[in-house]
């Protein structure tokens, strides 16, 4: 569901439940219940103290962030805004992208087709769709930003999504015996053999729908922070102090 229509959908379902006070072990669990309640098809994934006194923040499934108060009432979308010093600063983002850091970090490498840097400065993990154009401006330049010392680690996120032929190239190229020389070929628009195997495939689709990507190439840092959209090899090794 669209979570713009979440406080609607509550509107509907949150009178059964009373006002009655809860201890501060329980909030969390009072939270999830209702929001899980509220909106068919949800997922709550964490829910902890924001920052912000009286809020609390709850992760979905859909790498949507929603702000609760204690008794799970009121909610509000949108990003956190904090004034500090320096200036403005982006609570929610900060928040996603440490949560995205964790969750990449737990998936871990496996299963990815990766163009190794001889000399590796940085790594960057790519969401990719094989026939996405701007996928391929990217993958051009894999021998440039292989130059720059920088990783580049594709992870599967055919946009059209499962039972697709774009879907079923990516298996083909994951299950080649040659996984590089393949993503190359099919990068460059041409056929590559049909070819089946046990593969991680859907499991990395469904990973990038968790961290958020929308859109590909989606590029995700060693620290979280998501790139969104082909950069240039060069200003993205700049953005990443290497040059």
């Amino acid at each position: 569901m669209n979570m713009k229509h979440v406080v609607v959908a509550l509107g509907v379902v949150l009178g059964a439940f009373g006002a009655a006070s809860v201890s501060a072990g329980e909030v969390e669990d009072r939270i999830s219940e209702r929001l899980t309640q509220a909106v068919p098809g949800l997922k709550v994934v964490s829910v902890k103290e924001s920052e912000a006194k009286g809020l609390y923040e709850v992760q979905s499934n859909n790498g949507d962030t929603i702000y609760a108060t204690e008794d799970g009432q009121y909610l509000m979308t949108g990003d956190l805004l904090k004034i500090t010093d320096q200036g403005i600063a982006n609570v929610t983002e900060a928040a996603r992208t440490e949560a995205r850091r964790e969750m990449m970090a737990d998936y871990g490498n496996k299963g990815v087709i990766s163009f190794p840097a001889k000399n590796e400065k940085a790594v960057v993990n790519v969401f990719t769709d094989i026939d996405c154009p701007y996928c391929r401006k990217l993958h051009d330049e894999v021998p440039q930003l292989n130059g720059y010392g920088i990783t580049v680690n594709y992870y599967a996120f055919p946009r059209s999504g499962p039972n697709t032929a774009s879907f079923k190239k990516y298996e083909s190229v994951w299950c080649a015996d040659d996984q590089q020389a393949a993503m190359d070929a099919a990068k460059a628009g041409r056929s590559v053999p049909d070819a089946s195997c046990e593969n991680p495939v859907g499991e990395q689709y469904e990973l990038g729908g968790r961290v958020g990507v929308t859109g590909t190439p989606a590029i995700v840092l060693e620290d979280g922070n998501m790139v969104r959209g082909y950069v240039p090899a060069q200003r993205l090794a700049e953005g990443l102090g290497l040059l």
